[in-house]
């Protein structure tokens, strides 16, 4: 087996050095993150000290600790029994894990009830966990910060929707500024006399001091993080007949969240619950969250909506990160995590990148970063049987846990690397998917595929190229140009590979060899 070699000695060009290997970050090989909302109390394991780390464990319970708190000022009994529950069991699975001590939060309920402190002291007699008891800008904060994780240098507007809080933040070349907080929480807008009518004009009041507050912004990209937003998302998909259901970074304009409202308010909710996979707890509350969404979106006039399935735990994730680790992008990270972790030769991608990109002239650094994926990943499903490798690549690219990918990027992704592991990819079950493509993304992904097909057929090491290619457009000219070192690699698999390249560029195909 070929030696792997030294890191010092390496240039890794557009890639950069590997950080998970470093002290710094191999303290976040595994770090778990309870969140005690309002509604839920969740606890979640990261694994992996890449960019973005995967979820080794995320259990919820939906525990309503803040029902009834505007009248009685004190957490839900049967709630506080139920997170209490929740509590222990996640202690204990931690302890198991070797994870401890565990990092926990808890938000606008625990803060705002009379017996706050009480549970917070009886959580730790009880479990051992201590509980953070943080106030709303910390958590507009927290949850800005999870928003980083997945988008690293944005602007616009965070907001997060709990049961009892609603908190916005706004972003600013990848930092956090101005917060505000606000009882926007569905829990709480149930509890406000006199119907439909009082709740809307309590809302819009609200929003209109919080748009105040933030200084009047509007025309700003928005970014929504809480489990009611993703729901509404849910439905959103559900009306389109969308068909790609992954909640990270799904678009929704103005006139789609409003129609949306529309139809939540008239279907039957317990129908759409069950198409739409939501807790019964959770649809509860998305009446209520839809008037706050129509409200929010009418005041603050955002140019985009963006949904963030990162938020306070990644956050609290992120704060734990060192600066250089967050100034790294969380799609090529998560690859190179991937890569080191599953692919037969790991660094062979870097190489990979390095060969296929002269086909690739024109390409800026944002199809650029979906190449480098591409390189990355491209080994990473070889366990697959070989009949089924082309689908778990592509369904491992679209529905993966990888930040920094709009939807129509995951797809191209899945695309190219489908075309990596076959030359058929029009009688898939995901053809559907590929109408989210313009033709000439299609094009560019059989390419990228076909270009990759070949460069796995010549492996050496992870630190000695095959050669080059080279491609001229304008004369649709393709040279092949290896190493003598990898002569014999080109056999009659790699000479069909080339050929298929060609033709995929309506080209001329040349080989040659270096002496």
């Amino acid at each position: 087996m070929t030696t792997q070699p030294d890191p010092d000695t390496i240039d890794w060009g557009p890639f950069g050095r590997p950080l998970f290997e470093d002290a710094a970050a191999k303290n976040l090989s595994r770090v778990g993150v309870i969140d005690v909302g309002s509604n839920s109390v969740r606890l979640v394991v990261f694994d992996g000290a890449a960019r973005s780390p995967a979820y080794f464990y995320n259990e919820k319970i939906m525990c309503a600790l803040g029902a009834g708190l505007s009248e009685t000022g004190h957490l839900n009994p049967e709630g506080r029994k139920r997170a209490l529950s929740a509590i222990r069991r996640f202690a204990a699975l931690a302890e198991g894990m070797g994870i401890l001590p565990l990092t926990a939060v808890a938000t606008a309920a625990v803060r705002e009830a009379s017996d706050g402190q009480d549970f917070r002291d009886e959580i730790l007699k009880e479990t051992g966990v201590k509980l953070w008891i943080i106030d709303g800008k910390e958590e507009a904060r927290l949850s800005a910060q999870g928003v980083l994780l997945g988008w690293p240098g944005s602007y616009g507007l965070v907001c997060d929707i709990g049961g009892s809080s609603m908190e916005l933040a706004d972003l600013a070349e990848g930092r956090v500024g101005q917060r505000v907080t606000s009882a926007l929480g569905p829990l709480k807008l149930r509890e406000i006399k006199g119907g439909k009518k009082a709740v809307k004009a309590y809302v819009r009041e609200t929003m209109t001091r919080l748009h105040d507050e933030m200084g009047n912004e509007t025309g700003m990209r928005l970014f929504l993080v809480g489990g009611s937003w993703r729901a509404i998302a849910r439905i959103d998909m559900e009306r389109r007949n969308y068909p790609l259901t992954v909640l990270h970074e799904y678009r929704m304009s103005s006139r789609q969240i409003s129609k949306t409202a529309d139809y939540i308010s008239k279907s039957d909710l317990q129908d759409l619950r069950g198409r739409c996979n939501i807790s019964d707890s959770r649809m509860s509350l998305v009446p209520l969250a839809s008037i706050v969404l129509k409200e929010l979106m009418r005041t603050f006039k955002p140019k985009d909506v963006a949904i963030s399935s990162y938020g306070i735990r990644e956050g609290m994730l992120f704060e734990q990160m060192p600066r250089e680790l967050r100034d790294r992008d969380p799609l090529v990270e998560a690859c190179r995590f991937a890569e080191a972790k599953d692919a037969r030769m790991p660094g062979f991608g870097r190489l990979l990148y390095d060969f296929i990109k002269p086909l690739f002239p024109r390409a800026n650094w944002q199809r650029k970063r979906i190449i480098k994926a591409a390189c990355l990943l491209h080994d990473v499903s070889w366990r697959a049987h070989p009949d089924y490798r082309a689908e778990v690549t592509f369904d491992n690219a679209t529905r993966a846990n990888l930040g920094g990918l709009k939807h129509y990027e995951r797809v191209l992704l899945g695309l190219a690397l489908m075309n990596r592991y076959t030359n058929k990819t029009d009688k898939t079950r995901f053809a559907p998917l590929f109408e989210m493509l313009e033709p000439p993304q299609i094009k560019e992904a059989e390419v990228l595929g076909k270009a990759l097909r070949l460069g796995a057929m010549l492996w050496l090491s992870p630190d000695e190229p095959p050669g080059t290619l080279k491609w001229k457009a304008k004369t649709r000219e393709l040279t092949l140009i290896l190493t003598e070192h990898a002569r014999p690699l080109y056999g009659e698999v790699a000479e069909a590979r080339f050929a298929a390249l060609a033709s995929a560029l309506d080209a001329t195909a040349t080989v040659k060899f270096t002496k």
